[in-house]
């Protein structure tokens, strides 16, 4: 039996995200640049793409490129911008033949114009698929998303729509870049760090969490159907006691 036949189609995450580590270590054990390491990481996400769509998973989030990633060198920034953008556009007619839908999140405005024009132009050409939701986190980092959302909210405040009463979970996560986005029931971290590193904290408050020592270029579509198969053994409880979650 395959992995992917060991898989539930009944009890799948609705949304995965993925902290895609793992690039330049891939490169420097190989004694190559770490520009190789993230063209090859670009193929893995062509894989793992592929697999979630193929699964019917309905979300599926990759950190792409962080607020603190602009601090790297000039030159590899300026290479991963031209990587991503190019690599999204050569994807782009094979998203919409799966029924993909490219969104995006993060401080978009900080990113370079052409990087912003032709992402916007991909995204507005998948706009009518409805398979699979494809989210890149770009230059994008939890602390910013919250920080930008109390400025939205207190704006509110200040203009009297909203009382400070009236502020609650719902209306903070209206005003984060994931509203309209259900929450991830699975968080894949590769590479073997044990951390969150600043992504989607606020979401991920009952997300499963799941780290592989894989390095991301070395991940494979098996890999990925071993993350959901442990996330389905586990109980997700919510706060409850395991009798209140199997009363249901």
């Amino acid at each position: 039996m395959s992995l992917i036949d060991k898989i539930d189609k009944d009890r799948l995450p609705r949304h995965v995200a993925v902290i895609m580590d793992g690039n330049g270590r891939w490169a420097k054990q190989r004694g190559l640049d770490r520009s190789e390491g993230h063209s090859e990481g670009v193929s893995t996400v062509r894989r793992i793409t592929e697999i979630a769509s193929e699964l019917g998973i309905g979300y599926l989030t990759l950190y792409t490129f962080s607020t603190e990633n602009w601090n790297r060198p000039q030159e590899e920034v300026d290479s991963l911008m031209n990587l991503i953008v190019v690599a999204i556009e050569r994807e782009t007619p094979d998203l919409i033949a799966n029924n993909v839908k490219l969104t995006m999140i993060g401080d978009m405005p900080r990113m370079p114009e052409y990087a912003r024009t032709r992402l916007t132009k991909c995204m507005n050409d998948t706009g009518h698929c409805t398979g699979l939701t494809l989210c890149l986190a770009l230059s994008y980092s939890s602390r910013w998303e919250i920080v930008n959302a109390a400025k939205k909210i207190a704006e509110k405040v200040k203009a009297g729509d909203l009382k400070p009463e009236e502020i609650s979970e719902a209306e903070v996560t209206a005003n984060l870049t994931t509203n309209g986005m259900p929450d991830p029931d699975l968080l894949i971290r590769t590479a073997g760090d044990l951390r969150i590193s600043n992504f989607l904290l606020w979401q991920i408050a009952y997300s499963e969490l799941y780290f592989t020592p894989v390095y991301w270029p070395d991940f494979t579509k098996d890999d990925f159907c071993r993350a959901i198969i442990d996330y389905q053994g586990r109980e997700r409880r919510f706060g409850k006691t395991s009798e209140q979650v199997s009363k249901k």
